[in-house]
């Protein structure tokens, strides 16, 4: 079921995703070359907990033969884009690290992720595909309009994937949040204008395009049942906020 907001409730939820817009800054500023993703983890963890929030993430177990996830964070580095788990691996000067986080606040639930460079020295390659990320996010914000169809979104962020060569796979994309972290509807990261539910203000998604520089679709997963990797060995990266659709347009979240 696919439920709409108040402009209370929506209220409501920016202050989980504030939390949010927090932890991933925080992660962003510390984030060094030696740092450890179960570094960087127990700073979120510091962050969610002074503001009085919890993870949703944290011992999240989808299906049965999932097992649940140890962190607070996803941590995706290199050819690992997302659902990365926290681990003692340390940060090394040019890694492209993702980093997708969440929150929930007095019952409300905020989603985020940013990607960037780790140390002083970037592959021009990697910017340029956190750079096509990011574009690719705004679209598919943009597209987010009463009246618009979810097709709208999908197709936004498509549209700037697929004039990068990047590679795209629609099994995992932007979702509904709401007093849960990933509920209807889904909004995958390619599709057709004009299809679709039709957006109406009050409905608040999740909107997170993740691409791999390779250009080839599709992906594997790690034994560790969680890490999703390029099926070519290059670089992803991953962006996302949690949106909501208002008569004024759309309004984003999980800004700091």
């Amino acid at each position: 079921m696919i439920e709409l907001r108040t402009p209370g409730e929506v209220d409501a939820m920016r202050e989980a995703g504030r939390v949010v817009g927090r932890a991933l800054a925080a992660v962003r500023e510390h984030a060094a070359v030696g740092s450890t993703l179960r570094d960087l983890d127990e700073l979120a963890r510091t962050v969610l907990a002074e503001a009085g929030a919890t993870s949703p993430f944290l011992g999240y177990a989808p299906f049965p033969e999932t097992p649940p996830f140890p962190g607070v964070l996803c941590l995706s580095v290199g050819d690992a884009v997302l659902h990365g788990i926290p681990t003692d691996q340390r940060l090394a000067d040019g890694d492209l690290l993702s980093v997708d986080c969440g929150a929930t606040l007095d019952g409300w639930t905020g989603d985020a992720a940013v990607s960037f460079v780790v140390g002083p020295t970037a592959d021009p390659a990697d910017l340029a595909l956190i750079a096509t990320t990011e574009r690719a996010l705004a679209a598919g914000i943009a597209a987010a309009v009463p009246g618009g169809r979810l097709g709208d979104v999908s197709a936004a962020i498509g549209a700037v994937g697929r004039a990068a060569g990047v590679g795209i796979d629609t099994d995992f994309g932007g979702h509904g949040v709401g007093r849960t972290m990933h509920e209807a509807p889904s909004v995958p990261n390619e599709g057709r204008g004009g299809r679709g539910l039709r957006l109406r203000a009050g409905l608040v998604i999740a909107i997170e395009p993740w691409f791999t520089a390779g250009g080839v679709d599709g992906y594997t997963v790690d034994d560790d049942g969680w890490t999703l990797r390029s099926v070519d060995g290059s670089s992803g990266a991953h962006a996302e906020h949690t949106v909501a659709i208002t008569e004024d347009g759309p309004r984003i979240l999980t800004l700091p």
